[in-house]
């Protein structure tokens, strides 16, 4: 039985909807909670598809013989879970530091139980429609594919349009009408159909636009300042990059760590600014009309590289809304040239923001958009490269500036004796300094420095370190002047060659007590600085007592996550310790409790078939070896759909923009390997030449992919953008062939329903497992992972010699 070809158009419809929702629910958390429980919205996702597969398979003669008239019915049901589901996540109470409370935590747990309630009818309703188009047209399976995976690639597109007009808030309603119109495209679409869709869909607008009550939760970081007495929000700009808002508020200032000593100096404090915040985390501040105030200059931490080296030329990463832009050509330097990728700050730096002034014109300055992996492009060689405190916190990929290929890069563009100024905030743990000294010393030999220890000075204050790095090893008159300069500010000298750790305890201004993080308790007596007590041993390689809790492990291109300190074979002692962590390092703890649950799940569908033993029998070579094909494709594809997305996101500067490149070109590309399987004589010559284009493509990933990606980092965006679609579109049309020629031969067995359900639910297992495995092996392992799997896809492809469809085998069955 074959439904009306238009009935294809209510299928992309749907999955324009469904992947529409998916990332407008993942921009919720990440603007009212934090980005990293957008880890959820992929698991519930894919746990609605599986269990529909599961459900369809228990129940197929049943789907077999309604199968039309659902597909009528379900948009109306679409339009009302979705509307109802988002209402509720914006009212549901979860607050995440309670999570880390251990007296707190398990209301928490059922919150997060709340948000699977809410949302999983939807996406069980979506699996359901996706699933019974392929039922309801076996035949035609890769042209149903096709449809699914265009159709979800145009709402990848749409959401990101609308995110330029749209609060994240609001997208929802945006969505709603492709769902109701998906009814009239229906098979067998009856006026009572339509207009059930339409009357969800005004109860659902209503609702939704009438009590929208999603809204920061009160742990963000513009909450406090948001609700003073006088705070008001001056601007504000949409993108996909994020929500800016310019926020006016008395206790906004510059956020620089300025010495104690100050007052002594004769030097003023940080003046009044706007805070500009993105998804309400503060990315910088932007100065107020009048006269740039950088009078505080002198007593900032950063400001050492400019008193060793007078009358520098700098590169500065990071404009800082123009403060770190100007500050050292207030401190003597000749000329300053300030990268700012992220666009938004850099136009605000350029043009203004709502009532923040442009930085005034100055020909010493030059503001650009470059990334900091291509400084040699820019035109040094530099005296100083510095890195602004807020760069790393200023948009997602800056933490690449902290790998040990982009640190290389930027002693390269060092002139001899030259200074590198690498920012560290130690707020949460001391032992982010350790990582960076340990990355700061892969770097330097990277260069051909024989000795790293002789070219490294490392200073701090009580919240903040500076490493000072230099091609030159550091000679006495300098060590001399950079602990004069540190001494008159109260700041404390960590490391420099030739230091003795036990006598600088005799002079600390800013107490740093070593702590063990498995017992929480202080190891030392007295006042201690913990990063002197480790770096000369970090320095020389050897194990230190922070190597026995954290990893210390350098942070690369292929390892680019800058919050990986906690070493996840310590779980034990990571969740006795949880109500300490950073807020960015519970990304690898969400990762590891959706995996887990994921597993579960994917162990449930595995087992679909124990419950029908005859359905076994009747195909045990074809169920076996789908029991492998489908589970690899689920985790295959989406290791490399990933890998991609960080790459790219590196490659283009812009994490937005990136993933809905790779997303909406692998999704459209696999469509079109989806028609050419349709195509095919036989399944079995078109699988094994796919699995080599897959096979071939990771490698060369893996292998070149980083040195092609530094080699043109400077040619123009448009250009770039078009490579990343080049490179991504030989193996999208290889991987999307896979799916649906496997699904045509499971479908005769009468499992296709189940085949469905189980590549979904191995999707669910695929994203968390492939960020622990970036994150402990890197991304090149992945890709390797991935070539594998689809190896071992090629070999298990579930060949059947039977041509009946799968509505005749549940016919069959019924009868």
């Amino acid at each position: 039985m074959t439904s009306p070809r238009r009935s294809l158009w209510a299928l992309a419809l749907v999955s324009l909807a469904t992947v529409g929702f998916e990332t407008t629910l993942t921009r919720y958390f990440a603007v009212a909670k934090w980005s990293e429980y957008g880890y959820w919205v992929i698991s519930i996702v894919m746990a609605g598809f599986a269990l529909s597969g599961v459900v369809m398979a228990l129940a197929r003669d049943a789907f077999a013989r309604r199968g039309p008239a659902l597909l009528a019915a379900l948009p109306a049901v679409l339009v009302a879970t979705a509307a109802v589901g988002f209402h509720y996540t914006t009212t549901n109470p979860f607050n995440p530091l309670q999570l880390q409370n251990p007296a707190t935590w398990q209301p928490q747990v059922w919150n997060i139980a709340g948000y699977y309630s809410a949302l999983l009818p939807f996406f069980f309703a979506a699996g359901l429609f996706v699933g019974l188009s392929f039922i309801l047209n076996d035949r035609q399976v890769p042209r149903v594919y096709a449809f699914d995976l265009v159709g979800a690639g145009a709402g990848a597109l749409l959401v990101l349009a609308l995110m330029y007009v749209l609060h994240p808030f609001d997208l929802v309603p945006a969505l709603l009408p492709a769902l109701a119109v998906a009814a009239v495209f229906a098979p067998r679409a009856r006026l009572a159909a339509v207009a059930a869709a339409l009357v969800a869909l005004a109860g659902a607008e209503g609702l939704l636009l009438a009590d929208n009550q999603a809204a920061f939760n009160d742990f963000k970081a513009i909450y406090a300042p948001l609700h003073t007495p006088g705070a008001r929000v001056v601007a504000e700009r949409r993108s996909p990059r994020g929500d800016y808002m310019l926020l006016d508020d008395f206790t906004e200032r510059v956020d620089t760590d300025v010495s104690n000593n100050a007052g002594l100096l004769n030097l003023p404090g940080p003046p009044q600014t706007y805070g500009l915040y993105r998804d309400g985390n503060r990315v910088a501040a932007l100065p107020k009309p009048g006269p740039l105030d950088l009078g505080y200059a002198a007593a900032g931490l950063d400001a050492l590289p400019y008193a060793l080296i007078p009358h520098a030329r700098v590169l500065v990463a990071g404009a800082s809304g123009g403060f770190r832009a100007m500050l050292p050509l207030a401190l003597g330097a000749a000329t300053v040239d300030a990268l700012e990728p992220e666009p938004t700050l850099r136009d605000a730096v350029a043009h203004g923001l709502g009532p923040a002034p442009p930085l005034a014109h100055d020909r010493r300055l030059r503001l650009l958009a470059a990334s900091p992996l291509d400084v040699s492009g820019i035109g040094g060689p530099y005296d100083v490269i510095d890195l602004s405190a807020d760069y790393l916190d200023a948009a997602e990929d800056n933490a690449a500036a902290y790998t040990v290929e982009a640190i290389a890069a930027d002693l390269r563009a060092l002139r001899p004796g030259g200074l590198l100024s690498l920012p560290v905030s130690i707020r949460d743990f001391p032992v982010y300094a350790l990582r960076v000294l340990a990355t700061a010393r892969a770097a330097l030999l990277a260069v051909g420095t024989t000795d790293p220890a002789a070219h490294v000075i490392v200073y701090r204050s009580a919240w903040n370190v500076r490493l000072l790095l230099s091609p030159t090893r550091f000679d006495g008159a300098r060590i001399a002047a950079a602990r004069a300069w540190c001494d008159a500010r109260s700041f404390d000298v960590s490391y420099y060659p030739g230091i003795d750790p036990a006598a600088l305890r005799a002079n600390i201004y800013n107490d740093l007590p070593a702590v063990s993080f498995s017992r929480g308790e202080v190891t030392a007596e007295g006042a201690d600085d913990a990063i002197a007590d480790e770096a000369r041993a970090v320095l020389a390689g050897r194990p230190t007592p922070s190597g026995a809790d954290f990893s210390l492990a350098p942070e690369t291109l292929d390892r680019p996550f800058y919050y990986a300190a906690l070493r996840l074979d310590r779980l034990g002692t990571i969740l006795r310790r949880v109500e300490i962590l950073p807020q960015p390092e519970i990304g690898a703890l969400v990762n590891l409790a959706v995996l887990a649950q994921a597993a579960i799940l994917a162990l449930i569908v595995l087992l679909v078939p124990l419950l029908a033993p005859s359905r076994v029998r009747a195909a045990p070579g074809v169920v076996a070896r789908a029991v492998v094909y489908f589970p690899a494709l689920g985790l295959g594809f989406l290791f490399i759909e990933i890998t991609a997305i960080e790459r790219a996101s590196l490659y283009l500067g812009d994490r937005a923009n990136a993933f809905a490149l790779v997303l909406t070109g692998m999704l459209i590309f696999s469509g079109l390997g989806s028609l050419l399987a349709g195509r095919a004589r036989g399944p079995w010559r078109m699988v094994l030449p796919a699995a080599g284009v897959v096979v071939l493509w990771c490698a060369a990933a893996a292998l070149g992919a980083t040195p092609a990606l530094l080699a043109s980092l400077d040619w123009p965006f448009v250009v770039r953008a078009g490579l990343v679609l080049l490179a991504i579109a030989p193996v999208s049309v290889a991987l999307g062939t896979f799916f649906p020629l496997g699904l045509a031969q499971a479908g005769p067995t009468g499992f296709l329903p189940w085949a469905w359900g189980l590549n979904g639910a191995f999707s669910v297992v695929a994203t968390p497992l492939a960020n622990l495995l970036a994150r402990e092996a890197g991304f090149d392992r992945v890709l390797i992972a991935a070539a594998l799997l689809y190896v071992l896809a090629a070999v298990a492809f579930p060949l059947s010699r039977r041509e009946h469809s799968w509505l005749q085998t549940a016919s069959h069955a019924a009868d």
